[in-house]
């Protein structure tokens, strides 16, 4: 995985400092001094890139470097254990050099205050042994794949949602990829993130150790990594289960490569363009139009646990999954305004309702969130 290159020697504080690591028979010095070699990128540093930066630093990994654009907000501080309360409001590629600095300063630590692209990844992915995968959406995860795949770097891949989460290494040698699993992507707002459906603080430092632990497999060329195989955890039963995964050989990355270079993932991902889009309408507006006395029909389309932590008055909440059999007690010639967290359930909703012959539609731009920031910021945000 080093790529034939000098494995450097250990010096004598680093010798004491790995010392459980030299007793055991596939790393010894000789694999210590490969993973002090080794170069592993982090794209993100949320809650699945916090535990695997922090155990592949303690580790000594020789260089870490970390895609991240983000603040530290309150809200990470449930999972993203690399931060804590100080850092809130800072960048996290700040607060991330001087925690890990503090754990090894051995570890070179390598920032990309970027958010990974079509026209970065390549150059960013080609200069690394391996690619960890710590981010929460789909054009991310084909855009990571697909530079892996042309740049031949194994992918370690994760995620995790509510209480389950998956694990995989993609992009090996004679492995499948990332498209072998989900050659297509699912429809826009069909597969909330964890920001919309929530997930159990533990989970991703659960799965982040697992991919952790694989990155570490690949360096020392040790064990047997999930290659070819997906590895499934139900936290709540505490169940781990594996299913094999086999390459497509008609896959356009990996099989047929007919994927030569990379693509506009957004478009790929039906999240911009080649649909139809939504009409909306801003907070502000939305706002002018109650103090005018002319309020429009507000359908939140949320969980009830969300209603109940944040709600704007006058609205009727109608759970997306419920949308379709409340829709006759709605009045399609009345002017509609549908609302979620942040506008993707909402601009689902919006599309499900003009589909039916609701044609005076609109989409809360941005959602309570927005509303939060722009209205009222007595609405929580969470």
């Amino acid at each position: 995985m080093t790529r034939d290159r000098v494995l450097p020697e250990l010096t004598a504080d680093e010798t004491r400092r790995y010392s459980r690591h030299l007793l055991l028979p596939p790393v010894g010095m000789e694999g210590q001094r490969k993973l002090k070699m080794a170069r592993v990128l982090l794209v993100g540093g949320g809650g699945l890139g916090s535990p695997a930066a922090l155990y592949l630093a303690a580790a000594g990994v020789g260089t870490l470097g970390l895609v991240e654009f983000d603040t530290v907000s309150e809200s990470n501080l449930q999972r993203q254990v690399l931060y804590g309360a100080a850092d809130v409001g800072h960048p996290k590629l700040e607060a991330a050099r001087e925690r890990l600095a503090d754990l090894n300063p051995f570890v070179h630590f390598e920032p990309h205050a970027a958010r990974l692209s079509a026209a970065n990844a390549l150059d960013i992915v080609r200069a690394y042994d391996v690619v960890l995968d710590g981010t929460d959406n789909f054009p991310t995860r084909y855009l990571v794949n697909d530079a892996c795949v042309l740049t031949r770097r194994p992918y370690v891949y994760g995620s995790v949602f509510r209480f389950e989460g998956q694990a995989s290494v993609f992009g090996a040698p004679d492995g499948p990829c990332y498209r072998c699993l989900f050659p297509e992507p699912p429809p826009p707002g069909a597969v909330p993130d964890c920001e919309e459906g929530g997930v159990l603080g533990v989970l991703p430092g659960l799965i982040g150790v697992i991919q952790a632990t694989e990155v570490l497999k690949l360096v020392l060329g040790a064990g047997d990594p999930l290659i070819g195989r997906l590895l499934l955890v139900d936290a709540l039963r505490m169940q781990f289960r594996t299913l094999r995964l086999a390459r497509d050989p008609e896959c356009p990355a990996c099989g047929t490569r007919t994927l030569q270079t990379l693509i506009d993932y957004e478009v790929f991902c039906g999240m911009r363009g080649g649909e139809p889009g939504v009409p909306e309408i801003t907070p502000r507006e939305l706002a002018a139009r109650f103090a005018a006395g002319d309020p429009p029909l507000l359908v939140d389309v949320r969980e009830p646990r969300e209603w109940e932590m944040a709600r704007i008055e006058g609205a009727r909440l109608i759970p997306l999954a419920t949308l379709a059999a409340e829709m006759p007690s709605l009045d399609r010639n009345a002017e509609t305004v549908v609302m979620c967290k942040s506008g993707v359930r909402s601009a689902n909703a919006a599309r499900q309702l003009r589909e039916a012959g609701f044609t005076r539609v609109l989409n809360l731009a941005g959602g309570i969130k927005r509303w939060s920031a722009d209205v009222d910021p007595g609405v929580p945000t969470y």
